[in-house]
């Protein structure tokens, strides 16, 4: 059993703590991400021209990560230099579960109030993510970095994957749970995302502990947090020419995550417009979890023996595919095999992404640094849908759209080519020993 645990690198209770709220905040990307597209065009929505709803969603979509970009640096700041990494959490977790329950309070209409949740709940979980990330590096030894940040995905879809199944039979047979109507069974998987979201977070604050203060030459030990968070984000960002390959890999991320993102955000709403039922697609994207699950240990697996930046150039080129699939897509079955596609590599993507970025970082500063990761994500998540949504309201068509997502995926994978990933660890490893205790 032991030898099973590590190899899916579940033997340490902090690793089995941080890994868990991959299960936990998962059931939000899967349930709400993937559903309440859905629910938003066709009932919250209902009655409004369909090019028309869909740019909402993507302006709402918008709007919640900016909010996040703006915040995540200065936040991770304060929270390194104050080691309140899980506190910074619990409160954007705060936020963000009661926002996710409120969406099942949203009716037949009521676009607007549904707008107001989903970019609450948007901001409560895109915040969590940046202080959970900044964590990895505290709970995962160098040599295991790549296997664990893939586990946390895999989990991920494990969590997320059994919720959404039940979601979706409620969803396709309403009237066998006593449910109304595929609308409000809909609702009701907003309240058990909420739901499985608040409990499966408690392993992380029982299991994983709020990593030791350190500070730089120079720092005073104790001082107003917000201030001196704001003079350690200034200082960091004097010294990026330091850290260059981690501002080079930043880049790159946020040009290819772009793409990524827009392409996890969209597919429910571009299979919509194009006419393809709602419970079919949301099978298929059901099916996107499972296949994610071996796959992103498959990734892990292949980073250990490629590197992770060769692993990332892998996934890469699949979703450069993947854009030209979704362009010519019209049935179902083209759906399901787009679907498939996007469960083998974008767990790995990601998970690797992340790993990557933690080695070139000191992880005293891990979660001022990942506060900058959590930006540049966030700016992914605004270009790419921006760019839907103009580009879907000029030609009054999805397609086009969809096909210029490739450009993110080639420019960000010519920038990542330029990362010298051992410079970029050496560099991350001397800042470690220049910090002292706090």
């Amino acid at each position: 059993m032991s030898r099973l645990l590590q190899r899916l690198s579940l033997h340490r209770p902090e690793l089995r703590g941080w890994i868990f709220y991959d299960w936990a905040n998962s059931a939000f990307w899967a349930t709400v991400i993937q559903i309440f597209p859905v629910y938003y065009l066709t009932v919250a929505s209902a009655g409004v021209p369909g090019p028309t709803a869909q740019s909402r969603y993507a302006w709402a979509t918008t709007l919640s990560m900016a909010v996040v970009a703006v915040l995540s640096p200065v936040l991770g700041a304060i929270a390194d230099y104050a080691g309140v990494k899980k506190k910074m959490l619990a409160a954007f977790l705060i936020l963000g579960v009661p926002s996710t329950a409120a969406m099942y309070l949203a009716g037949r209409g009521e676009w607007l109030f549904a707008s107001i949740v989903f970019v609450l709940a948007n901001i409560g979980v895109a915040g969590t993510i940046v202080f959970y990330d900044s964590l990895l590096p505290h709970v995962a030894r160098p040599e295991e970095i790549d296997r664990v940040s893939s586990a946390g995905f895999a989990m991920g879809y494990l969590g997320s994957g059994l919720l959404m199944a039940v979601n979706l039979a409620w969803i396709q047979w309403p009237e066998r749970f006593g449910i109304a109507d595929q609308a409000s069974a809909m609702r009701l998987g907003f309240l058990s995302a909420a739901a499985w979201w608040a409990l499966f977070s408690i392993p992380l604050f029982l299991r994983v502990s709020e990593p030791p203060r350190r500070l730089d030459a120079g720092e005073p030990a104790r001082t107003n947090p917000v201030k001196e968070g704001f003079v350690r984000l200034a200082a960091t960002l004097r010294e990026l020419r330091r850290y260059r390959q981690a501002a080079l890999m930043l880049l790159a991320f946020l040009i290819y995550n772009d793409g990524v993102g827009t392409i996890i955000r969209m597919a429910a709403p571009y299979g919509t417009e194009l006419g393809l039922p709602a419970g079919a697609l949301i099978g298929s994207l059901l099916l996107v979890q499972f296949v994610g699950i071996p796959c992103a240990y498959g990734f892990g697996w292949i980073a250990s023996r490629i590197g992770p930046k060769r692993a990332i150039f892998l996934a890469l080129g699949v979703y450069v595919g993947i854009t030209f699939v979704a362009y010519s897509m019209n049935t179902m079955a083209e759906f399901v095999v787009l679907a498939i596609l996007v469960g083998m590599v974008m767990g790995g993507t990601q998970a690797l992404s992340r790993s990557l970025f933690a080695s070139l970082v000191p992880p005293h500063k891990s979660a001022e640094f990942f506060g900058f990761f959590g930006t540049f994500e966030k700016f992914a998540g605004i270009f790419g849908p921006a760019l839907f949504a103009t580009l879907t309201q000029a030609t009054g068509s999805s397609r086009l759209a969809i096909l210029a997502v490739i450009v993110f995926f080639l420019v960000g994978g010519t920038l990542l080519a330029f990362v010298d990933v051992e410079a970029g660890r050496r560099t991350a490893r001397e800042a470690e020993a220049e910090a002292r205790p706090a």
